[in-house]
């Protein structure tokens, strides 16, 4: 078992090397230039993600839709990832962290539209689409979109899972003493209630839970920022030289080079907002939307409010505190780093970290199930749903109780294998994109907010 763990380590460590980290950020960047700069749309995203489209063909709402990708992203990377990112490539890997965010918005929007223009419903009205059908349908590869849902439901039982639940777990056996197998059954249930009502039982869920978490977190994190005023400008000036030059060790921080720092900052920044992994398009699909478009607006939101608020106010909150409080940080890494930083506010810094993360993570198990549950139907057919939904439920205890750094390795080696073809289809496919952009946006943008060209959708002759 040493021996596998040890050659998965090697894979995860290959497979996030240079190559990957250029594939990532020279995707977001190419259809960036691409779409001419939709981040510019943000606002007008941000707008339509409130709208409703009732008489549109869909499962859920758009904010559901939103909510239920959010719920998903939002989640142990956003704290302990972001933790994880400075200990290993220092302060400058916020930065790149942030700039994944901003350039990644582009790519977020592309997959979105993909998925619903080439989505189906089947003969009971339900909606199918992601990267898959994408993949399928637009490049006429199915062998290739089977290898996207192999790796997409490996990932989902290990970073959309077990490691969350172990999370759970972990926080409260250490900030109350309670015992694991207790929250493990807790959770499970809580877990139970909800996936097993499908899709439209996590978006109302999602849809009330995931504005809570991120807004009490956030407001939290402002708190601790006013806390640390003072050392706010030298934190963001510090930010900003390191993530282009060596980083020497002291004050808290370990020694990192720039390469580092783009390394930890791109690929946690991936962990944090999923652009170009491939899940959250599979929702999107769902969405009760008129056109390719307008969903496309809402979910590039989802990276916008992932890593540009939250992931930047959890960097300012760590490296401001580093800052302050050297000698207390020095020498700590990931979840350690995380809690120090958060406990050295009295009160407001453990109740913020501890409610969010549980939080987080809780959403994240909901999010990750639909993901895994899609993939699961189109490799096994729809028979397999709620074998998938049971042996969900039961991964949540599993994960609460046993220790994951296998599982963790096997998640991130599947992320990156998952998000291969995905990004080669983006690229391939980004003509579609441009053509259905002009058509709903450039071309007519006022129609995208007020009225809206509806999209066909066609059966999926398999499941009539």
């Amino acid at each position: 078992m040493e021996t596998f763990h040890g050659w998965v380590s090697w894979l995860d460590g290959y497979l996030w090397g240079a190559p990957m980290l250029i594939l990532l950020f020279g995707t977001h960047i190419f259809l960036t230039i691409r779409l001419k700069f939709i981040q510019v749309y943000t606002p007008l995203a941000i707008k339509l993600s409130v709208a409703k489209d009732d008489d549109s063909e869909g499962d859920v709402s758009q904010f559901g839709a939103l909510t239920t990708a959010l719920a998903a992203t939002i989640g142990t990377g956003n704290i302990v990832g972001v933790a994880t990112a400075i200990a290993l490539g220092g302060p400058g890997a916020v930065l790149w962290m942030w700039l994944t965010g901003i350039f990644g918005i582009a790519t977020k929007y592309s997959e979105a539209l993909l998925s619903v223009y080439y989505r189906e419903k089947t003969s009971t009205g339900e909606m199918l689409g992601g990267p898959m059908y994408a993949i399928e349908k637009g490049l006429g590869q199915k062998w290739l979109a089977a290898i996207f849902c192999i790796f997409t439901s490996i990932a989902a039982f290990g970073i959309g899972n077990m490691v969350q639940a172990n999370s759970i777990a972990t926080l409260v056996k250490e900030t109350f003493d309670i015992s694991p197998y207790v929250t493990g059954a807790v959770v499970t249930f809580l877990t139970a209630i909800v996936i097993l009502g499908g899709i439209k039982s996590i978006a109302v869920v999602c849809e009330k839970l995931v504005p809570f978490m991120a807004i009490f977190y956030v407001a939290g994190c402002a708190v601790i920022l006013v806390y640390n005023a003072s050392a706010i400008v030298p934190a963001i000036a510090l930010i900003v030289k390191s993530a282009f030059t060596p980083q020497a060790a002291g004050g808290g921080f370990a020694g990192a080079t720039m390469m580092m720092a783009a390394r930890y900052g791109i690929s946690r920044g991936l962990f944090s907002n999923e652009s170009g992994l491939g899940s959250a398009p599979i929702v999107a699909a769902a969405a009760k939307t008129k056109n390719p478009v307008r969903q496309a607006l809402v979910s590039s939101t989802g990276t916008f409010w992932d890593t540009v608020v939250v992931c930047a106010m959890t960097g300012l909150v760590l490296v401001t505190t580093i800052i302050k409080a050297p000698e207390a940080m020095q020498g700590l890494q990931g979840s350690a780093l995380t809690k120090a930083a958060f406990s050295y506010i009295p009160y407001v810094g453990p109740t913020v970290l501890t409610v969010g993360l549980l939080t987080f993570v809780y959403s994240t198990i909901l999010g990750w199930s639909y993901y895994g549950e899609r993939t699961t139907e189109y490799l096994f057919g729809k028979g397999s749903i709620r074998p998938y939904r049971l042996l969900w439920v039961a991964a949540v205890m599993v994960g609460s109780i046993i220790p994951l750094p296998l599982v963790w390795d096997m998640a991130d080696a599947a992320n990156a294998l998952m998000a291969i073809p995905n990004l080669v289809s983006l690229i391939l496919l980004s003509g579609v994109v441009v053509s259905q952009t002009r058509k709903y946006l450039w071309d007519e943008e006022q129609e995208v907010v007020d009225i809206g060209q509806a999209q066909p959708i066609p059966v999926r002759e398999d499941e009539e």
